[in-house]
């Protein structure tokens, strides 16, 4: 069997934009979404201006696929956990321990808010079903998700994350 002929150039593709979305994750993080740039974020993922533009048309775009990003992190995080309560308890811990939620928390809520805002985006709609095939119950998702979604703007304690997580387990199987 050939070896793909591109596949250091597809490598190479998935490094350079691992890099800028973690460069845009900690500008969020310490600058802000509103005051971070293009430039900045090429600067800070130390690429040329015209490489960031190859992968991303705007800030916008970044922030889409950043946001795609994460969700499969979290997607992933709640997959590996042996118990839906365990992965509720790991997801709470992601969400309310972000330092670039809680800048944005801080500085920019209303971009926050909007963004949590839409529901029928497929991130929402991913989360959702991980959630469901974990719980093992829709209702249970939903509720689950937006308990996560609460905890941007408040969020919790580890030792929180693992009680409420078992409250919300808990009292689902009565």
């Amino acid at each position: 069997m050939p070896l793909n002929k591109y596949a250091p150039q597809v490598l190479t593709h998935r490094r350079t934009e691992s890099s800028i979305l973690a460069a845009t994750k900690h500008l969020i993080a310490t600058v802000g979404l509103t005051k971070m740039t293009m430039i900045e974020i090429a600067d800070s993922s130390e690429v040329s201006r015209a490489t960031l533009y190859n992968h991303f048309r705007d800030k916008e775009s970044v922030i889409l696929a950043l946001c795609q990003s994460e969700c499969g992190r979290l997607i992933n995080i709640a997959r590996s956990a042996l118990h839906a309560t365990d992965a509720l308890e790991l997801l709470s811990i992601q969400v309310s321990t972000d330092s670039a939620l809680a800048h944005l928390r801080t500085h920019d809520p209303a971009h926050l808010s909007i963004g949590l805002s839409a529901i029928h985006n497929r991130l929402w709609t991913d989360l959702t079903d991980t959630l469901c095939e974990i719980t093992g119950s829709r209702v249970l998702s939903d509720v689950s998700l937006r308990w996560l979604i609460g905890q941007v703007f408040n969020p919790l304690t580890p030792q929180d994350s693992r009680l409420q997580a078992e409250l919300l387990i808990s009292r689902a199987h009565f």
